[in-house]
């Protein structure tokens, strides 16, 4: 924080995120933590869609009233804040280890589908604000120092990872509705043999000309292509051609042995401090848990202690 930022009291969510709200004194200690109640909606979600969390539906899972869970959650919409931050996760090392800008965007974007993929609900959060949480602004970091080589000024850099973002939300959507995963944006049940008779049935060349062509090139029948991928490559193309551009205007200029070993270095130094934070942040929340799990232990062994001494 800068010395003419002033200090503001955090949403209670956003500060449990960060690390930085504190915890209840009283109150069930024992197997109930902010990191547990978080754990256990989302394994509630993973089963059961997003719709199915609920403030009593955690609290009747992990044995306690859903009044208890208050002292730790406010509000199901801190839940709902908390839940994201722990599906969506940190992106991959690998994303910053590849080759060039290209490589590493399209690793950055098959991430966060993997994670969609792996945590359908999230596509049922709605996206309120900028994002303002340590693994949402990790992805963000990611992506920016994938394209820290390119000629794309920072407005375009930015642009560019919520174009990728967009199309990956975009994609995971689809791909649930196609697997008839159930969802408030999703799809249930198994079309396939419906629309194979439709398609054989009622898509004929004179009442669907174009589709009808489409069809019969087998387009909707072959497995072997990703339909997704030509989107994703013709947004990485249009990223280039917009790189060539301003490249082409910035002032020519002959580089020389010292910009080029700057460039790396910096490149390098990013990289290094992406995967420290990662590291640094992976090992705070490994030690939360310990301390956690070890205060559990203690008022295990008090009560057990009081119950003997009574």
């Amino acid at each position: 924080m800068t010395e003419d930022q002033p200090e503001i009291d955090l949403p209670r969510a956003v500060a449990l995120a960060w690390g930085v709200a504190a915890n209840p004194q009283r109150g069930p200690k024992r197997e109930m933590s902010v990191e547990r109640i978080v754990d256990v909606a989302v394994e509630i979600a993973d089963k059961q869609g997003l719709a199915a969390v609920s403030m009593s539906n955690v609290a009747a899972e992990l044995g306690f009233t859903t009044m208890s869970l208050y002292r730790y959650v406010s509000a199901k919409d801190d839940l709902i804040l908390l839940m994201n931050e722990e599906g969506i996760g940190l992106p991959p090392l690998s994303i910053t280890d590849a080759d060039d800008w290209r490589q590493g965007l399209a690793l950055w974007f098959r991430g966060i589908l993997a994670v969609y993929r792996e945590h359908p609900w999230l596509l049922d959060i709605p996206i309120v604000g900028t994002p303002n949480t340590p693994n949402n602004l990790a992805w963000l970091e990611a992506g920016l120092t994938v394209l820290l080589e390119t000629s794309l000024d920072w407005q375009e850099r930015i642009s560019a990872v919520l174009a990728l973002s967009g199309q990956a939300r975009w994609q995971g959507t689809i791909e649930r509705g196609y697997a008839g995963i159930p969802g408030e944006s999703g799809l249930a049940g198994d079309p396939g043999t419906a629309d194979a008779y439709i398609f054989a049935k009622f898509v004929t060349p004179e009442a669907f000309p174009a589709l009808a062509q489409a069809v019969a090139a087998g387009v909707f029948s072959d497995d072997d292509d990703d339909p997704f991928e030509f989107g994703l490559n013709r947004l990485l193309d249009g990223l280039e051609h917009r790189m060539n551009q301003t490249h082409a205007e910035q002032v020519p200029r002959t580089p020389t042995d010292s910009d080029a070993h700057r460039r790396d270095e910096g490149v390098k130094r990013a990289r290094e401090a992406i995967k420290d934070a990662e590291g640094r942040l992976r090992e705070a929340r490994k030690k939360e848990r310990e301390a956690l799990s070890r205060a559990d232990e203690r008022e295990k062994r008090d009560q057990e202690r009081a119950a003997k001494r009574g």
